[in-house]
């Protein structure tokens, strides 16, 4: 089968140029100005843009929250990404305390497997740690998993700082990469302890107990560690200034680190806590949405450079039945929002559409930057001879309104609801089959499990 996509504008992290691709049996096989092939299908992308197939490094499907699991399973999450143009997730497969990786492994392939609709691999978190799991590293690398995270918060998941240096000592052997969720686990229990205890119970109370120095804190102590180690790491879901400036400083000493955000922290602020009728509980997510001043610090460092990849920690839960879990509680409220589905268009909108950011930057922080520091260039994250024809076909002049009503995501509310949205996915192919088209997902349980090698360290200083 050829595919002939005709008339786009081939856009890259350093430029952009008018050309047609071609498309044979799922992989880009030409890219010329003017090429025409007789035997070959025609998609005209007259007026549009061809970005590749954008890459979410962070999302949460069919997981367990305490007495809930997530909204969105593998068969509705990644189809909600492919209508808005993600065609590949890196998702958490999770340790159990007392289990190994190896079977954490295969329970995360057992929810994906023959039903994600777009193309997946996995994450592996690591919470318990010893001789045996150590000696996992290699093995779990094997099986093309070569990203790994840690968390430095929550009881039931963080684990001590020394583990943390002998897990990076041991990742670095195998040329991985460890990302890390950054909130100094003891001061947020301590304050949700506090809050609690004077009957402060509402949902802001989840924003006042995460503060953006506890962030910042463990940003510089996770990173410390690291260099330590002499090893590169990933920061995940960055939320503020304060943790932005830490992680700027940890690089100005010379610690290799590279930094992830996601677009809540761009586009809404800490005020939607503050919702009446217990709709702020629709905001709760860990690290919390932070102040305007900070959306600010972070659209200044995508800008210059200083953002490396944009995902979405999606981890969606329905308002009703789950959120109302933490009604008299907001400890007891599942942490996590959904945006899997939205991620390209709202940076598109605020960020390309409002000139805060190039089109070519926009390329490179959801798509080749990711496939880059996981392991899936060139396969993924470019429109390059060669490479899987993972294209989307990105119409800019495209407007239109988010609602719950009308999201593929299986949530009962966006926290985007009524936004105003610039540019979105005409069309979207997956290793050159169209996947999805106008928001509407024609391509289900065609994902392909990825299999990694070993991470590209692109920074300078590495």
């Amino acid at each position: 089968m050829k595919l002939l996509i005709k008339n786009g504008t081939v856009v890259t992290p350093s430029l952009s140029y008018q050309s047609n691709v071609l498309i044979e049996n799922g992989i880009i096989t030409a890219i010329q100005p003017g090429l025409d092939i007789a035997d070959a299908e025609i998609y005209d992308a007259l007026g549009c843009r061809l970005f590749p197939g954008f890459i979410d490094a962070h999302t949460h499907l069919d997981m367990k929250m305490g007495p809930t699991v997530t909204a969105d399973d593998f068969r509705t999450g990644t189809k909600a990404a492919l209508a808005g143009g993600t065609t590949s997730i890196i998702d958490f497969a999770t340790q159990d305390k007392g289990d190994t990786l190896t079977h954490a492994l295969e329970e995360w392939h057992h929810r994906a497997d023959g039903i994600s609709a777009c193309d997946y691999s996995f994450h592996m978190a690591i919470i318990d740690w010893n001789p045996e799991i150590c000696n996992e590293i290699q093995k779990v690398a094997d099986a093309g998993v070569t990203s790994f995270k840690v968390y430095l918060a929550y009881d039931n998941l963080r684990v001590s700082d020394s583990t943390i240096y002998e897990i990076l000592c041991r990742v670095g052997q195998v040329q991985g990469i460890v990302g890390a969720h950054c909130e100094n686990g003891d001061i947020v229990s301590k304050l949700i302890e506090m809050c609690l205890r004077q009957n402060k119970t509402e949902p802001c109370y989840h924003a006042q107990t995460r503060p953006d120095l506890a962030e910042a804190e463990a940003i510089s102590r996770f990173t410390y560690i690291a260099q330590l180690a002499g090893v590169p790491v990933n920061i995940v879901h960055l939320s503020s200034a304060a943790g932005l400036s830490a992680a700027i400083g940890a690089r100005q000493r010379g610690a290799d680190i590279y930094i992830e955000s996601c677009p809540q922290y761009f586009i809404l602020d800490d005020s939607s806590y503050y919702s009446p009728d217990f709709a702020g509980a629709k905001f709760v997510c860990s690290p919390p949405i932070r102040s305007k001043h900070s959306q600010s610090a972070l659209w200044n460092a995508l800008a210059a450079g200083s953002i490396d990849t944009i995902s979405t920690d999606h981890c969606s839960f329905n308002w009703k039945g789950q959120k109302e879990l933490g009604r008299n509680d907001f400890s007891k409220i599942p942490n996590g929002l959904p945006g899997i589905e939205h991620r390209p268009a709202l940076m598109y909108t605020w960020g390309v559409a409002a000139g805060r950011i190039s089109e070519n930057q926009f390329a490179a922080c959801l798509s080749e930057n990711t496939a880059r520091l996981f392991g899936m260039f060139p396969q993924k994250g470019q429109i390059a001879v060669g490479s899987d024809a993972d294209i989307v076909v990105w119409d800019p002049s495209s407007q239109g309104i988010i609602t719950a009503q009308n999201q593929v995501q299986n949530v009962d509310y966006s926290p985007y609801e009524g936004l105003k949205i610039q540019g979105g996915a005409k069309a979207v192919f997956l290793r050159g089959e169209l996947a999805a088209e106008n928001g509407k997902v024609l391509l289900e349980n065609a994902g392909k499990y990825i299999h990694r090698h070993s991470c590209d360290f692109f920074h300078k200083n590495s």
